[in-house]
């Protein structure tokens, strides 16, 4: 059996579908999925960018040329499960007469993303002031005075310049964390990831769908994120390195 999956989406997104992912693996298993995502697809037999494939010409009509490539491609595979097209007539309807399933963007249910990486002393405290949006960030001032009080580093720069070249030398510095405070962020789910406690901070999103997995998570959730104070994200750092999730 060769089988294809076809992720696309956001850091975040495309961890919480790795478990479901991962028990879809077959005999061969290719994965598409964003560029940024390759150095963490440790379970299967290829993976390419969806960038790199010729994906989205399907969804065009009148350039058959370029889409007769992709197509011979996708013949080879005897199942393909895709998070891609799912809301794209065009591009089912190119490929209707191919082994395709597919399935919503939204998350599965819980499941507990692992990446595996080298085990390590876990000795320090790292912050992750950033996110996708910025009506999903805490405020800078506040991530400066968690640091000072808590001793901790930040896992960017803040100039939001990545401190690694690539996801996998970033989760294997993660891991050498005993904790990690972020917001609701692809990073925030990557250190979950790595089995790094975490202290995550939701404002407008839904953390029932969109939280990091884990026993050793902890959700710090108020509709502004303004009114999430230092005291509050220290007691929950307090309650995680103790062991508690309690909210």
């Amino acid at each position: 059996m060769r089988r294809l999956l076809i992720r696309p989406g956001a850091i975040g997104d495309c961890l919480l579908t790795f478990p479901a992912m991962e028990a879809l693996k077959a005999d061969y298993t290719e994965v598409w999925v964003p560029g940024v995502m390759k150095p963490l697809l440790q379970f299967a037999d290829r993976v390419e960018s969806i960038a790199s494939t010729g994906l989205d010409w399907l969804a065009i009509p009148g350039v058959e040329g370029l889409q007769r490539p992709v197509l011979d491609r996708l013949a080879g595979f005897d199942s393909i499960v895709s998070w891609y097209g799912t809301h794209q007539p065009e591009f089912r309807e190119a490929v209707s007469h191919l082994p395709f399933q597919f399935f919503p963007a939204l998350p599965p249910p819980p499941g507990q993303p692992r990446i595996d990486v080298p085990e390590q002393p876990r000795t320090r405290i790292l912050v992750h002031p950033f996110s996708g949006s910025p009506v999903k960030d805490w405020p800078l001032d506040q991530w400066d005075a968690l640091a000072a009080r808590l001793g901790a580093e930040f896992a960017i720069g803040r100039d939001r310049r990545p401190l690694f070249e690539d996801l996998y030398q970033l989760a294997c510095w993660l891991a050498s964390a005993k904790l990690y405070v972020g917001n609701d962020s692809g990073i925030t789910h990557l250190a979950a990831a790595v089995g790094t406690p975490v202290v995550a901070l939701f404002g407008p999103t839904d953390p029932g769908i969109w939280a990091p997995r884990g026993a050793q998570v902890v959700i710090i959730k108020k509709e502004r994120l303004e009114e999430i104070t230092v005291d509050d994200v220290t007691a929950a750092v307090e309650r995680c390195l103790a062991g508690s999730t309690g909210g």
